[in-house]
C-alpha cells in the first residue's frame, strides 16, 4: 500500500471546511471531522472531493 507524502498531508485541509484533516493510515483515508467526511486515498493519492468523499457515521464521528 502507497504511502502518503508527509508533506502533503501537512498543507491538506476540507475542501469544504478548509479545516484540519487527520490521516487514518488503517483505512487508507483522510478524516474531517468539521465536515464528517472521509475522502479516500487511492494508489497514495488523497482524492479530496467531497463528492468522493464518504459520510461518517454518527460512531465513526464518535470513535474517529
Amino acid at each position: 500500500m502507497p504511502e502518503v507524502d508527509p508533506k502533503l498531508l501537512e498543507i491538506l485541509v476540507c475542501p469544504l471546511t478548509k479545516g484540519p484533516l487527520r490521516y487514518d493510515r488503517e483505512h487508507q483515508e483522510l478524516i474531517s471531522r468539521s465536515a464528517g467526511l472521509a475522502y479516500p486515498i487511492r494508489d497514495g493519492v488523497p482524492i479530496m472531493l467531497p463528492g468522493e468523499a464518504r459520510q461518517l457515521s454518527d460512531e465513526e464521528m464518535e470513535r474517529r
